[in-house]
């Protein structure tokens, strides 16, 4: 049995997963250890799967999936299921891992067997210069730097690791996370559902796990100049605003959930009032402090988008019980 399997999901990933590959072809690894590669092609519409068809004839330990429903969260279901190795590393396609990653990985995992996942530390790298102050935004682009000593997470906090360079034990994903999805992930270059990675984490720390940083499992996190403009920006932070509420959902039953509106609710308006007072701006001129207010913001109005959401997929379900009537 494979000791370790590393998963690379991934849309339209033809001209980023190269420079991924090449950095998992020159892992030192120990002899003993024996590992894998899996690509979960998530619908794409370029040329992915030639590219890991020409790949695969020169790389027998590396395996090709593909995942029709769009969305990252599908895409690591669809992975975990066609994978047996214990322990399961997810790596994006503009994420370069440093040369032994995969066995600090390992070994790691095998240290420290009361943790149900672990994450890694992540530098940028940057096409263009990130603005002033970024370092205050950057953990929301998977930007992790939290010291040079491992560390559980403190339960209490809202602080995880990124999805980006995780690593999970397959048997606490198979009993701790739920076949199906509340929020999808990134869909194709759609942000709407993000939060996918926090809410596999929410499970897995719900049922006792533990979940690790490793600073040991160093990489380099890609950044186009894209993701760092103002408008991407600014709709990420709302993304990541209006995820709350489901996210919360989590830890809460149903009859406890109206009271946690209530006390969120009034804690976002506390956080989001402090950082007009902190900041002494009311429109903010730039965009790391406007980045800040976003998140605080939608996440203050996250309960609307999720009550819109619920009623959506009850009409839907009435006009589906509908349409099944008539046709009968």
């Amino acid at each position: 049995m494979t000791d370790f399997s590393v998963v690379i999901c991934t849309y339209n990933g033809e001209h980023r997963l190269p420079l991924l590959l090449d950095c998992l072809r020159s892992q030192q690894v120990s002899s003993s250890l024996t590992w894998e590669i899996l690509i979960v092609d998530n619908n794409s519409r370029d040329q992915t799967a030639c590219y890991i068809l020409t790949q695969q004839q020169h790389w027998p330990s590396l395996r090709y999936v593909f995942e029709p429903r769009q969305g990252l969260a599908h895409a690591r279901r669809c992975a975990i299921k066609n994978i047996t190795s214990p322990l399961v590393g997810f790596l994006d396609d503009d994420i370069l891992p440093a040369h032994d990653w995969v066995q600090r990985a390992y070994e790691f995992g095998q240290a420290h067997p009361q943790a149900g996942a672990y994450g890694s530390a992540i530098e940028g790298q940057y096409e263009s210069h990130p603005p002033q102050g970024f370092e205050r935004i950057a953990s929301c682009l998977a930007i992790i730097q939290r010291g040079e000593t491992a560390f559980a997470y403190d339960p209490k906090r809202g602080v995880l690791p990124a999805g980006a360079g995780m690593v999970v034990r397959r048997r606490v994903w198979l009993d701790c996370v739920p076949a199906e999805p509340t929020l999808k992930g990134v869909c194709g270059t759609s942000l709407k559902t993000k939060g996918e990675d926090v809410e596999t984490l929410s499970h897995i720390r719900q049922k006792g796990w533990p979940i690790w940083h490793n600073p040991q499992m160093r990489l380099v996190h890609v950044i186009p100049q894209n993701r760092l403009r103002p408008a991407y920006l600014l709709h990420l932070f709302q993304c990541i605003g209006v995820s709350r509420y489901p996210l919360r959902c989590l830890r809460y039953r149903p009859w406890q959930r109206p009271a946690m509106v209530v006390l969120h609710g009034l804690n976002d308006l506390r956080k989001l009032l402090g950082h007009i007072l902190t900041t002494q701006q009311l429109h903010p001129t730039d965009i790391v402090t406007a980045c800040e207010r976003t998140l605080l913001v939608h996440s203050l109005i996250s309960p609307v988008y999720g009550l819109r959401r619920i009623l959506t997929l009850k009409q839907r379900q009435f006009d589906g019980d509908n349409g099944a009537r008539l046709t009968l």
